[in-house]
Parts: structure tokens; C-alpha cells; sequence
């Protein structure tokens, strides 16, 4: 009669870790809002479209070494990769006697939702096509007057 805890634990040895999860749908965040493709990024780092949609699920984990070449592509530091980490896993350091917080500190009104909706990512890349800075700007300052004031 087969033992069922090994069982149970080759099965959780095969889901990925929510760490990785998470690490892996930034990466996912930050390629799209470049507008770049999966065999783009692949290309840049060497590896097949396969394995970065593996990364980008969790279902592999990114070494160090991966990790420095992904915020190096993707220009952004390392620390991106981790910014909105759940409490239950480890995010929102305390620093000081208050949570410390990465590029994307928490905002009222702004769930992880909105910020991967395909709506969002293409109002950011299109903001970022503007290529005059004071066009971009003017177009910055618009949206904030539209906006509900806090």
C-alpha cells in the first residue's frame, strides 16, 4: 500500500511556489508594458518563447544569475521583481517601525487587477510612444485634472 504523504508531497513538489508565481508574472508585467514578445525577451536572454512562458507561470524558478539578466533587459532593478509581494509571503518589510515599499507603493483604489488589465498596459505604452517630453507631459497633467481629486 503506497504511503500517502509521499504522494501528497511529490504533488506539492510539482506546484509552483507562490514566490515564484509572483516573480514570474512581473517579469510578464514588465515584457508587456515594453510591448516586447516572449521570443523577443527569449532571444535577448538566449532561451526558447517555451521557457520564458515557464517563467512567467512560476512553474520554473528564476536562479540569480537569470534574474540579473531579466532586470537588465528589462531594465528595471531587481528589486521589481518582488514590489507587491503579499505579506503572507514575506512583502512589505518593515523598516524603521514602518512597511517598506518598493516602486509600486500601495495606492487607494488600485488593485493588482487594474494594473494587468490590457487597457492599462496599452495607456502606458502609449503614453511612453509620445516621444516630446512636454507632450507627454501635457498629456500626464491632463489625465490628473480628469481625474477625482484625492
Amino acid at each position: 500500500m503506497p504511503n500517502d504523504d509521499v504522494g501528497e508531497r511529490s504533488e506539492r513538489e510539482h506546484r509552483p511556489s507562490p514566490i515564484d508565481v509572483h516573480v514570474g508574472s512581473r517579469v510578464r508585467l514588465r515584457r508587456t508594458l515594453l510591448g516586447m514578445s516572449q521570443e523577443k525577451l527569449g532571444e535577448a536572454l538566449g532561451l526558447t518563447f517555451q521557457q520564458v512562458q515557464k517563467y512567467e507561470r512560476g512553474v520554473n524558478r528564476i536562479g540569480a544569475s537569470r534574474l540579473f539578466d531579466l532586470a537588465r533587459v528589462l531594465d528595471v532593478p531587481i528589486s521589481f521583481f518582488f514590489d507587491d509581494l503579499p505579506a503572507e509571503m514575506g512583502g512589505m518589510a518593515v523598516t524603521r517601525g514602518r512597511p517598506a515599499m518598493g516602486f509600486a507603493e500601495h495606492q487607494e483604489g488600485l488593485d493588482d487587477d487594474t494594473l494587468h488589465r490590457r487597457e492599462t498596459l496599452e495607456l502606458v505604452r502609449a503614453y511612453y510612444r509620445i516621444t516630446d517630453p512636454a507632450v507627454r507631459k501635457k498629456v500626464f497633467d491632463l489625465i490628473k485634472t480628469l481625474s477625482p481629486s484625492d
